[in-house]
């Protein structure tokens, strides 16, 4: 079948391309049976695979052909140049979510620029992606992290150990816990499930990552809708809202926010790709 490093990609690339699966996908996995990175991967192109690693290689195309996530056959995804774990309890971690932090730092810094002590909340944390970045890009935040699920829970806290996040994980559903609590909070950042019941997904999403990361409802807007009734109850007077939405959603979240928080800037951000991926509100 194939014995060089690019006769590999070759075979992988077409496989999948063939099978209705991303090309790219080949490459990836090829990189995780090698441990390689892309820089060792190119220098090697002409060199020959170990029977081991040929095997492994042929078994990760195969599964990811059958529908498996390549974030599930490797263990990992990369999120704002760091590893995190993931498995089928939590959302894989996309792009457009680290532009959702930088864009909630880069706010951060123009609202709050002398107060480092902030309290900030990641709803909804999954693997804790968003939460655990922010504590590492910013360790004198106080931040919290809620999961509805404790099987993320257990992932997030995994991912904060490994990487030296300080983050406090709790279960309880949305803002619900500092409700209760009475606990302010300066941020709220959260990429909620938007996605409508309706909505026709990849088998690749859908069989595989868990649905309450995913559905928001029939419109996609139930969530969004509940925080607008939660949020008011637990923000300060100055504070930061970061939502992910999405694409052709922001309207109408922005309209959510401007009747919620007639007084707030709203502003709805494109993502890389052109699409409006984001809705930020600052509070004065």
């Amino acid at each position: 079948m194939f014995t060089k490093v690019y006769e590999a990609l070759k075979w992988a690339s077409s496989f999948l391309e063939h099978a209705g699966r991303e090309a790219k996908a080949g490459e990836l996995l090829l990189l995780h049976v090698t441990d390689w990175d892309r820089t060792k991967l190119f220098m090697n192109m002409r060199d020959d695979l170990t029977k081991e690693q040929k095997e492994a290689f042929i078994e990760a195309v195969h599964l990811h052909e059958k529908g498996i996530p390549v974030q599930h056959i490797t263990g990992y995804e990369e999120f704002y140049g760091r590893r995190f774990i993931v498995n089928q309890e939590v959302l894989i971690p996309r792009p457009e979510t680290e532009e959702l932090v930088l864009g909630l730092l880069e706010r951060m810094e123009e609202h709050f620029p002398d107060n480092q002590q902030l309290q900030v909340v990641d709803v909804g944390t999954g693997s804790g992606a968003i939460a655990i970045t922010l504590a590492l890009e910013k360790p004198t935040l106080n931040i919290s992290a809620t999961d509805i699920a404790d099987k993320s829970i257990e992932i997030a806290r995994e991912n904060a150990q490994r990487l030296g996040g300080r983050v406090e994980f709790m279960l309880g559903d949305l803002l619900t816990p500092f409700i209760i609590s009475g606990k302010k909070l300066d941020i709220v950042i959260s990429n909620p499930p938007y996605i409508p019941t309706c909505e026709v997904l990849s088998d690749i999403v859908k069989d595989h990552e868990p649905h309450r990361a995913l559905f928001g409802g029939e419109d996609g807007l139930d969530f969004y809708r509940r925080f607008m009734v939660e949020l008011p109850q637990v923000l300060n007077e100055r504070s930061l809202i970061a939502f992910e939405v999405g694409a052709g959603q922001a309207s109408a979240v922005a309209d959510l926010m401007i009747e919620t928080f007639p007084n707030a800037s709203v502003e709805v951000k494109f993502d890389i790709n052109g699409k409006d991926r984001m809705v930020f509100a600052t509070l004065h």
